[in-house]
């Protein structure tokens, strides 16, 4: 049983190691693109910054039941 809950914890980080950096990208590219005024890198900045929060918090919240589950 310990197997898996270990497993479950390195989940959970990769999980949220994914959402950082797609989050970062989306960092990037608004930044990218209010520098240059262009709107669709604004556009795809910001859909990238929240789908990289939406994963970080799966991996917070989603993966941290899972592990209670498994206790």
């Amino acid at each position: 049983m310990d197997f898996f809950v270990q497993s479950v914890n390195v989940l959970k980080i990769l999980v949220m190691a994914v959402g950082a950096d797609l989050g970062a990208w989306g960092v990037i590219n608004l930044m990218e693109g209010y520098d240059n005024d262009n709107p669709g890198a604004k556009s795809q900045g910001i859909k990238r910054l929240m789908a990289g929060g939406g994963i970080v918090i799966i991996g917070l919240k989603l993966i941290t039941l899972l592990s209670n589950v498994l206790k």
